[in-house]
C-alpha cells in the first residue's frame, strides 16, 4: 500500500487494517506531538482540585497542530471507509457532532462491528477480511 492509498482510502477496509493502518498510529502521532509540545514548552497542563471540584485546562501546541492537519483527511477517510464497510454512508459521519454519544457510536460503528459479509453498493468485500456468505448473492432471478 502507498503513501497515496494509505492517505486517501477508497473502497471498504476491514477492522484489522483500521486499527493498524489508522487508529493506532495516528494516536501515537498525537501522543509523541504532544510530548513534543510539552518538551518544548509550546503546550501547557494546568489541573487543580478545589472544595468544588476538580478542574483543568490543556492547552495543545505547534507539533500537534501540525499532526491534526496532516492526518485529518486519512482520519476520516479511514473511517469512511470502514462505514462503507458497514453498508452505511459518509453521513455517518454527522453523529460525531453529538457530544459524547456520538463519537462512541462512530468509535463502535468503525472498530468494532463486523463489516458486510459480501458485497454491498460500496464495492466488494476487503481483501484478508472474514467473508461471511450472503444467501442472497448473487440475487437469484428465478
Amino acid at each position: 500500500m502507498g503513501f497515496g492509498q494509505w492517505y486517501l482510502r477508497r473502497g471498504r477496509i476491514t477492522r484489522r487494517t483500521y486499527w493498524l493502518h489508522y487508529f493506532v498510529p495516528i494516536l501515537v502521532l498525537s501522543i509523541l506531538a504532544f510530548a513534543a509540545d510539552l518538551a518544548f514548552g509550546f503546550a501547557t497542563v494546568d489541573g487543580s482540585a478545589t472544595s468544588t471540584g476538580a478542574s483543568g485546562s490543556l492547552q495543545a501546541g505547534w507539533f500537534t497542530l501540525a499532526v491534526f492537519v496532516l492526518t485529518i483527511v486519512p482520519s476520516i477517510s479511514s473511517q469512511v471507509t470502514r462505514l462503507h464497510d458497514r453498508g452505511h454512508s459518509a453521513w455517518w459521519l454527522l453523529f460525531g457532532l453529538i457530544p459524547l454519544v456520538g463519537g462512541i457510536l462512530l468509535l463502535v460503528q468503525t472498530g468494532f462491528l463486523r463489516g458486510d459479509g459480501g458485497p454491498n453498493r460500496y464495492g466488494p468485500p476487503p481483501a484478508g477480511g472474514n467473508p461471511v456468505p450472503d444467501p442472497n448473492y448473487p440475487p437469484s432471478y428465478a
